[in-house]
């Protein structure tokens, strides 16, 4: 299958490092990150890992779940996460898929055969509480992910979703926002009382609405 953006993600059970797991069981009502990796014990993965543990209690707060997953099996990803824990001081505490018979991968399309036929390339999928798929960021295996920027791309979905906005260029949690082009001007002042500034008739901003 191909997942496109709004599409509803297919649900799947498979070994992971803390046991099987139902995806849609074990995601509830939370956000999810799903972030696949080539292979355990390679050196960007080693780095990434350990920065999302490090960033877990980000997620938290925006009520996003982390899952990773390698093509390894569950007694290889135990010795792996013990180099994590030990090269990158930290504890990684959440679960890592254990995908070997690529059910998953294939699932979403997590192999792409031009890259290399044999391994996942790096790819994030952002998932909202109602299995709906909201960002899909593929990396080539030898690139590390920037998790802020995943953490980013987060908050402009939470708060786009709550309010009737969108988040311009290299926007951070604080900054002013883009009003909807389907607000007429008039409107957008009395839904955004903080101001709205018209910098064209297409292109007006206000503070962002929830702080």
């Amino acid at each position: 299958m191909s997942l496109r953006l709004g599409d509803t993600v297919p649900n799947f059970t498979q070994d992971s490092s803390t046991g099987p797991i139902d995806f849609y069981e074990w995601a509830g009502d939370n956000w999810v990150v799903l972030f696949s990796h080539p292979a355990d014990y390679t050196p960007v993965c080693t780095t990434e890992l350990g920065e999302v543990s490090r960033l877990k209690p980000e997620f938290e707060k925006r009520n996003v779940k982390v899952i990773a997953l390698s093509v390894d099996d569950a007694n290889s990803h135990q010795g792996w996460i013990s180099d994590i824990n030990e090269t990158q001081n930290t504890t990684v505490d959440y679960p890592i898929l254990a995908d070997a018979d690529k059910k998953v991968s294939d699932l979403y399309e997590m192999i792409h055969p031009n890259a290399n036929a044999k391994v996942t390339v790096r790819t994030v999928f952002i998932i909202d509480n109602e299995k709906k798929l909201r960002t899909s960021i593929t990396y080539p295996p030898s690139t590390g992910r920037n998790f802020a920027e995943i953490l980013r791309v987060i908050d402009s979905l939470q708060l786009t979703d709550k309010y009737s906005v969108a988040t311009p260029v290299n926007w951070q949690q604080g900054e002013d926002v883009v009003v909807a082009p389907t607000i007429p001007t008039e409107e957008a002042r009395q839904r955004f009382p903080k101001g709205v500034t018209e910098i064209k008739p297409y292109l007006r901003m206000t503070p962002q609405p929830d702080k």
